[in-house]
């Protein structure tokens, strides 16, 4: 018989809050809220909001894909060319000297420095620029692939190239013979300092904020008069492989002239002529040691600035970008030379795959206001934390560096930055996670704060490390290194901390502002 409470209309389950679920992972939620809620933002009281982060791209654009000698073809080609190649190095020594010395009789004289360089010199100029289409020949580019043409100097007077190998500069330098942008490094070279002067190169730091409006202000002034050669710029800044194009720097797109790109290729089979991070010497020698290495440079059509958005030079950029990338066939991405110089400094501590602490350096500025040597120095606080194999630093080493104990608060404080909830952290993270706390204008206030909380009325001026650990552990309920203490705060090791010292330590380290917190949000 039926059973009359039953209806076919009613549910065969009723409604009830599930006891226990299991996620595709295994997990277990028992139905407690705490384990499904995110964990607390122990940097809110500043305003800061939870680090959100898009994916990383997977690309290394400075990677040379033969860095060594590999398989018994190349291996029988190396031993076959070395007396080619000690011929070809004779060869280089040979037209370096004479190029050197036809530079020097054309410089003879000449003082001023900021006007063109006279014609007659110019034309004296041809037997070093002779010499350099030799040099090239000396490193196995006997032929050298062209499409296109250059424009004339009045149509495009600032011509911009993607940076492969050292192999460009000394192409256009016989090319174009044009005015180019380098480091100030390059006038102490032996040789090749003599040669850039005649190229009135504009020197540039790349380090100094009023260095580069120097450069500009060059740029702009040699561009714009037809007495001076054509300006010619590498805006990626630095030399790739040749396989992507990265973010470009603005330098020759604030003047708003015309430009003209140029894209360079390098074909192989079995050696990649990319300089990116290989060994200079080492590729020397390789290029030494191969029958013939092959080079193709194409001349774009010219990219004029946008009438109605001439003072728009990022889409100038972005536009002279997307020409170039379109024609080399590669995808262009948000790497920068502050990347490569990220990448180095891992390599000089001896790091495990150092491509692990890029972290897409352009996109990285533009979102937090942070500059290169500002994420060198976080970087080094990183690698001090002992990273993985694999880039990733785990709770205990991030304690260790800060001479925190573990507690509530530090572990919030790791969380903040473990987006992945792996236990474990990569520099991308704790670059960006800093970088969003002091970007905030609440940070220094609260840094101030702080800083007055562990100062008396009789020591505005300076404050002791034994005060500034007894905040921390009222804040962290746990126990403070004090030796990493004084070296965190007490970086001049007179035994007080001034506010300079202090206010120092936290824009190098904003993470540990949440270990104020308390005093901060009840001074």
């Amino acid at each position: 018989m039926a059973d009359p409470n039953c209806d076919l209309n009613s549910p065969l389950l009723h409604d009830r809050a599930p006891e226990v679920s299991l996620d595709v992972n295994g997990f277990i939620d028992r139905g407690s809220e705490a384990a499904t809620s995110p964990p607390e933002n122990p940097f809110e009281f500043l305003g800061v909001p939870s680090l959100a982060l898009p994916p990383m791209s997977p690309v290394d654009p400075f990677r040379n894909h033969t860095p060594t000698i590999a398989g018994l073809y190349e291996w029988c080609k190396t031993i076959l060319c070395l007396p080619i190649a000690a011929v070809r190095l004779v060869l280089f020594g040979i037209v370096i000297a004479v190029g050197y010395l036809a530079t020097v009789a054309a410089l003879c004289g000449w003082k001023d420095k900021q006007s063109p360089l006279p014609l007659w010199r110019c034309r004296a100029m041809w037997i070093t620029r002779l010499c350099a289409r030799c040099i090239l020949f000396s490193f196995g580019y006997h032929w050298i692939k062209r499409k296109g043409k250059p424009a004339s100097r009045e149509i495009a007077p600032i011509v911009v190239c993607n940076h492969v190998s050292y192999i460009e500069p000394i192409f256009f330098f016989y090319e174009l013979f044009p005015t180019m942008v380098a480091s100030e490094s390059h006038d102490a070279l032996p040789f090749v300092g003599t040669i850039v002067r005649a190229m009135q190169v504009i020197y540039v730091d790349r380090f100094s904020p009023q260095s580069r409006r120097l450069a500009i202000h060059e740029i702009k002034r040699k561009a714009s008069s037809n007495e001076f050669p054509r300006v010619m710029l590498f805006p990626e800044g630095t030399t790739t492989n040749g396989r992507f194009l990265i973010s470009f720097r603005l330098g020759a797109f604030i003047p708003g002239l015309p430009v003209q790109p140029v894209v360079v290729r390098y074909p192989y089979i079995h050696f990649d002529q990319s300089w990116g991070n290989a060994n200079l010497l080492k590729l020397m020698f390789r290029m030494f040691t191969q029958f013939h290495n092959f080079m193709e440079v194409e001349y774009l059509p010219v990219v004029f600035p946008d009438e109605s958005k001439q003072q728009n030079t990022v889409h100038f950029a972005e536009r002279t970008s997307y020409s170039m990338a379109n024609a080399l066939n590669v995808l262009p991405t948000s790497h920068s030379f502050g990347d490569m110089i990220l990448l180095t400094r891992a390599s000089e501590l001896a790091k495990e795959r150092c491509s692990n602490y890029m972290v897409e350096m352009a996109w990285v500025e533009n979102s937090f206001n942070i500059s290169t040597s500002e994420a060198v120095v976080i970087l080094e606080r990183f690698l001090s934390m002992n990273p993985d194999s694999t880039g990733r630093v785990e709770l205990h080493g991030f304690l260790n560096a800060y001479g925190l104990g573990c507690s509530p608060l530090s572990e919030k404080i790791f969380s903040y930055l473990d987006l992945e909830k792996k236990r474990s952290i990569t520099f991308r993270q704790f670059l960006t996670g800093s970088a969003q706390i002091r970007k905030q204008p609440s940070f220094w206030r609260a840094c101030e704060t702080a800083f007055a909380q562990c100062s008396s009325d009789d020591t505005m001026d300076h404050t002791s490390l034994e005060q500034i650990g007894r905040v921390i552990q009222s804040t962290l309920h746990g126990a403070v290194n004090s030796e990493t203490l004084r070296q965190l705060f007490d970086t001049d090791a007179d035994v007080y901390v001034s506010k300079d010292d202090f206010m120092d330590c936290l824009q190098k380290n904003p993470l540990l502002i949440a270990l104020f917190a308390a005093c901060v949000n009840d001074p």
